[in-house]
């Protein structure tokens, strides 16, 4: 399933840079669809039931994006998603998107757990050096663990950067063992 998400994600992605359209807002409104869904079941039944006609499947999506004030991209989007029976898959298609948009727009997201609050200095201290790493603009995500000692231990993708206290106390164990 991995690949049709990535598939949906990416003709997302090429219809929002072929447009030029605010990327934030297009994935905004997406948000702001996946959130309907998640709370209305009535909604979600209706649009994943296949004995309702298309027609009719379009005309709720258009009233639903209306009231959201949605663009017609994501309508349409909405509408090419339900049309291929690919609802419960909503959420995952969003988050890759969202990746995959990064990705094109050269954004990198961060997540940052430290020991404690970093403050604004530091977290834009912190954030230029991921930009060094990365080659990427960078959007952090903070969280405390007390657990860490000091530090801070920084997520980008899957590559995990750890310059916490723990985690350098545990090289040194690894390196007395061996």
């Amino acid at each position: 399933m991995a690949s049709v998400v990535g598939t949906y994600a990416r003709a997302f992605a090429d219809v929002v840079m072929s447009s030029k359209a605010d990327a934030g807002q297009m994935l905004a409104e997406l948000h702001g669809m996946e959130g309907m869904l998640a709370e209305s079941a009535d909604l979600r039944r209706v649009l994943e039931n296949p004995s309702i006609p298309g027609a009719q499947k379009k005309a709720v999506i258009d009233a639903v994006v209306g009231k959201m004030g949605g663009s017609r991209p994501v309508r349409n989007f909405i509408a090419v998603v339900t049309d291929h029976r690919r609802l419960p898959l909503f959420s995952e298609i969003v988050k890759q998107a969202e990746l995959e948009l990064d990705d094109r727009m050269g954004f990198a997201e961060a997540q940052v757990t430290s020991a404690r609050a970093l403050n604004d200095p530091e977290k834009r201290l912190l954030e230029a050096e991921i930009r060094k790493l990365t080659g990427k603009q960078v959007r952090a995500r903070y969280a405390q663990d007390a657990g860490l000692l000091g530090g801070a231990v920084v997520q980008v993708g899957s590559t995990i950067y750890d310059g916490s206290v723990n985690g350098q106390l545990e090289r040194i164990r690894e390196q007395l063992v061996s």
